[in-house]
């Protein structure tokens, strides 16, 4: 990833949680012959590992083992920038378009958790996590269902994890603009509803 120093990201609780906020990710492999890629949702399960499982007629259980390289992107919300957004364009007319965003690449290996009692215990994490995000107290769980139905549903999928050994994450957030540019953009971002970029752009300039 190309990475300016101004738009790198060192954060590692801004890196959290942009994590947790998107957590359907792109995990990038090479399947023999070429590059490929798959979106599941993830979990951090500890610093350095994430959590997710693939469908067993995935071709990824497959095409890869245990210890192989992969790659996980996360982004979050992005949007296009208009040079008609800064007001110093007036001035001198040298701005061209752009586009704010974040990201964040997490490089490690991937290990396959084949076992009935892995694939109980990764369901089990990423369940309760986002039913208790999602609906709270009302949350769904793995025993509102038929045992039986669970148990069958267990043996159709592939739970694994990552385990993370590198960490590289961007934030382009209009830090190379003259402030009242960058206040200016980040008005028009909160009015065009993009409130996430909004929040990020007005807690950057706190940093």
């Amino acid at each position: 990833m190309y990475l300016p120093e101004m738009f790198t990201e060192n954060d590692s609780q801004e890196i959290a949680q942009l994590i947790s906020t998107h957590p359907l990710a792109t995990v990038v492999y090479h399947n023999g012959l070429k590059p490929d890629a798959e979106h599941v949702p993830l979990l951090a399960d500890g610093e350095q590992r994430l959590i997710g499982h693939f469908a067993s007629a995935n071709a990824i259980c497959t095409t890869l083992k245990d210890d192989d390289p992969i790659l996980a992107i996360f982004s979050g919300q992005d949007s296009y920038i208009s040079p008609n957004w800064y007001p110093t364009k007036a001035e001198h007319h040298q701005h061209v378009p752009t586009w704010n965003y974040q990201t964040v690449h997490l490089h490690g290996r991937i290990q396959f958790l084949r076992d009935t009692k892995s694939a109980r215990a990764v369901v089990g994490k990423l369940t309760k996590h986002f039913e208790q995000r999602t609906n709270g107290s009302h949350a769904w769980k793995m025993s509102d269902a038929p045992a039986a139905y669970i148990d069958d549903l267990l043996t159709k999928i592939v739970p694994f994890e990552i385990l993370v050994d590198r960490a590289i994450a961007k934030s382009k957030l209009s830090q190379n603009r003259m402030d009242i540019d960058y206040v200016s953009v980040a008005r028009k971002m909160a009015e065009l509803g993009h409130t996430e970029l909004a929040a990020k752009m007005d807690g950057q300039r706190e940093r």
